[in-house]
Parts: C-alpha cells; structure tokens; sequence
C-alpha cells in the first residue's frame, strides 16, 4: 500500500508488535522508524511524553499550540491513562506499557506502538507501527496522511532526545 513503510528495515516489517494483539486482521498497517544517536533511557522519556503532545506538525494537529521542548518529568505512562493531547484536548488511552520499551495506545480505533530498540553505540531504532480496521480505501488514505505526519513525530521526537542527550536539557 502507498505510503505504508517509511526509514523501516523488512525485519522491523515482520517483527511482531504490541498493536498487533488488539486488532485482527487489520486493513491498515503501517510502519516508521528512526535511529537515533541516544541511548533507549534518553529517548524514552520523549516518547511517553506524546501524552502531552503530539510533536507532530503542531500548526495542524496542535492548533498552533508548541509541544513542549523540555521533559516536564512524567510519572510513567499507565494502562489506561490518557494517550496524548492535541489541541487541548485528551485523546485516546494506552492500552500496553512496558516502561523503556514500549508504548502502545488507540486514537480513533487506529492502535499505535512505539517500540525501542536498543542498539550499539548508544543509538535506539524508534519503531512505530499503526494498525486499524477500516476499508481499504480509507486505509489508503491514512495511510498517507499518517506517514506525513508520523514521520515529523518521530524526527521530532529524534531530534530531541538527541539535542538533551548530547546538550543537557534543551530551552523552549
């Protein structure tokens, strides 16, 4: 499907995914990755806080409000608590944690998973995969629109673990 893979190898394709367990047979599946020059510790805290925000294109998903540039110190994300915030607003729940490792939550009936993978030199492969039943059609269409702005996510998100990893915590 157009718009299904983006900087994913075909072993993170067919690794099987926390979102996997909560939907069967998806129509929509799509997969991102990003490598990022900071150890699995340092990255996480960025991904559990998109409870806080999205870190996508926050001029579209966001109304113009910035997601935060610092970590504000979070307690660990919680089965059930919110998944993210966007425009104000509470969206979706986590459904899987695995603090460190995994993250995995439903918005709209799509289920996501940010998975990382530990790698060597202090690099992290930051995995994501969406899944969600719909028509194929409409699968087609979030497809695409997901990749464009999963894609900012997840560069956001590297670029952020990376610029506190290497600078110490990074003004907003």
């Amino acid at each position: 499907m157009i718009g299904d893979r983006w900087g994913v190898t075909d072993s993170e394709v067919s690794r099987s995914y926390p979102c996997d367990e909560f939907v069967v047979s998806p129509e929509l599946r799509a997969w991102r990755a990003v490598c990022v020059r900071a150890p699995a510790d340092a990255v996480w805290p960025w991904v559990a806080q998109v409870r806080l925000a999205p870190y996508s294109y926050d001029w579209i998903d966001n109304l113009g409000r910035r997601s935060p540039r610092r970590l504000v110190g979070l307690p660990e994300p919680q089965v059930g608590e919110t998944f993210s915030t966007a425009g104000g607003r509470k969206l979706g729940r986590i459904v899987s944690v695995d603090p460190g490792t995994q993250l995995t939550g439903t918005i709209m009936g799509a289920f996501m998973s940010y998975v990382l993978v530990p790698q060597e030199q202090d690099r992290t492969r930051l995995l994501l995969k969406v899944v969600m039943r719909t028509t194929r059609l409409a699968a087609l269409g979030l497809s695409v629109g997901d990749l464009i702005m999963a894609r900012r996510q997840l560069l956001n998100l590297k670029h952020l673990a990376e610029r506190h990893q290497h600078q110490g915590e990074v003004a907003d």
